[in-house]
Order: C-alpha cells, then structure tokens, then sequence
C-alpha cells in the first residue's frame, strides 16, 4: 500500500458490496484463518487466494483499532443515491440530504480513529452541524437556481442536479471537524517503525484531520458530478423517455458504478499509516 495504485487495488476490495452480506461464521472463520497464518498454524492446503479473501472480509468488517465488528449499513460499502434523483422538491431536497448526512455521521463515527475516546456530546454536534450546512445550503442554491430568470428551465433543471455536489462537500468537512475536533485538543496517539505508541501529538492529529477532510472532499466529486451528466444523455434516449419507470433504476446503476471508482479514488490518496517528522 505504499503507492497509489496499491491503495486502489486494496480499497476497490474493502468497498466490495457482498462484504455487506458475510455472515458472523463466514466473518469467525476468516479471522481464525488470519491467525493461524500469524501464528504458522495453517491448516494443509490453505491457499494465498483463500488468505487474501480472509483479508478482505476483515478490513471491510472490523474496526482496526477496537477489532470489534462494523454495524452493516455503516460500513464503507453502504451508499446512499437519492440527492441525485431528478426532479427533487424542496421537502425532498431536505429529506435526502438530512439521510445523506445521517449516514455519513455513522459511517465517520463507526470508521473514526478509536484510539482516543471521544464523548456522545462530540458526535451529536457533529451531526447538526453537517445536517443543518447540508440542508441550508441545498435549500439556498435551489432557491438561487430558481430564482435565476436568465436560465432556459432545461439549464435550471441541469444546474439544480449539481447542487448536491457544494452541499455535500461543506457538509462533510463539517461533519469531519465537529466529530473529530476532540483529536485537536488531545491529540492522537503516535507509533514507531515498531507499532509501540511512544505518545500523543496534536500536529498528528491535524495532519490526519486535514487529510481526512480532504478525502471527503473528493469523494462525492465524481459520485454527484459524473451521473447528472450521463443522465442528461441517457433521459435524451428513446428507450428512457418511452420507459420513464426505468429511470430509476438506471440511475441507480450509474450511480452504483460512480461510487465504485469514486471511494477507493478518494481514500487511496493518502495511506492509512501516514508519517510526520520528529
């Protein structure tokens, strides 16, 4: 995982959406199998392909700090596709965003660096905060597109289909900086070459911050950018405008498929070990 491509590859598996249906045995037997290897107890005939599967389902389902087990719909394989539906009321509009950063929340809280506890209070701030940047300014580019006379309304409608991009991407650095502002205060633990925590540093913890922030950044990028395009051109075809029930479901495999290279795109840009100077 020491480059980029590495990275890819490794988080491309992480986000595979059948690690959301292992079940608890399948889970058991890959960690035992993980440890008879650490410890050179495999069982005969065990083969690289069968350690690696193993390898797969444990980081997509236990937490590496606290090894106990991610609940299913907060893991980094859960998505959440209706900010891009078209059409969208303003009662909508509210509704998917505040279920986008609900999400969101849980997903940071139950994937955040445990290391350091952080009080309920921390996360419930979190969670208004995202929520009420993300309903606000979704609400207030929506009612600016509307609004804006000069614009033909097949232009308003494409432009209100980029709005979930601004609101989601303030509302995550948000998200990020309330949940985790315990980290700046405190400071995170740090390791030798070793894996020995030899103390706690505040600097780590901006730097693992920003860092996060900006991954959470890029994330929706192509995820709330790439489908309004495609849709645009596929809703323009005979075959969506004679089926219009079928654009849902289109949608959501545009959606699906832009997720599936945005998430490993996004977290691959730095490792998950990162390295300050001394």
């Amino acid at each position: 995982q020491t480059s980029f491509y590495g990275r890819f590859r490794h988080f491309l598996d992480i986000i595979d959406p059948r690690t959301l249906f292992v079940t608890e045995s399948r889970l058991k037997e890959a960690v035992q199998l993980l440890e008879d290897y650490k410890h050179g107890t495999l069982p005969p005939g065990v083969t690289n392909k069968e350690l690696w599967g193993a390898q797969k389902i444990k980081q997509a389902i236990i937490h590496p700090d606290t090894n106990e087990t991610i609940f299913m719909p907060f893991r980094m394989s859960g998505m959440v596709v209706g900010l891009l539906l078209p059409n969208q009321t303003l009662a909508s509009t509210v509704f998917w965003q505040w279920l986008n950063q609900s999400h969101n929340a849980c997903v940071n809280y139950a994937n955040r660096n445990a290391t350091k506890p952080s009080p309920t209070s921390k996360f419930i701030q979190g969670y208004l905060g995202a929520v009420i940047s993300a309903v606000s300014i979704a609400v207030g580019l929506n009612v600016l597109v509307q609004r804006a006379n000069k614009f033909t309304p097949a232009t308003r409608l494409l432009i209100q289909r980029f709005v979930p991009f601004p609101a989601v991407a303030s509302a995550n650095i948000c998200n990020v900086v309330l949940m985790r502002h315990t980290e700046l205060e405190e400071g995170i633990d740090v390791l030798d070459n070793n894996g020995n925590i030899v103390g706690s540093s505040r600097i780590a913890a901006k730097h693992a911050l920003l860092e996060t922030a900006l991954t959470r950044v890029v994330l929706p990028m192509p995820i709330l950018v790439l489908p309004p395009i495609i849709m645009s051109i596929l809703e323009k075809t005979s075959l969506l405008r004679s089926r219009p029930r079928m654009i849902l479901p289109v949608q959501s495999l545009v959606c699906l498929a832009a997720f599936g290279l945005a998430l490993p795109l996004a977290i691959s840009l730095f490792p998950q070990m990162s390295e300050v100077s001394t």
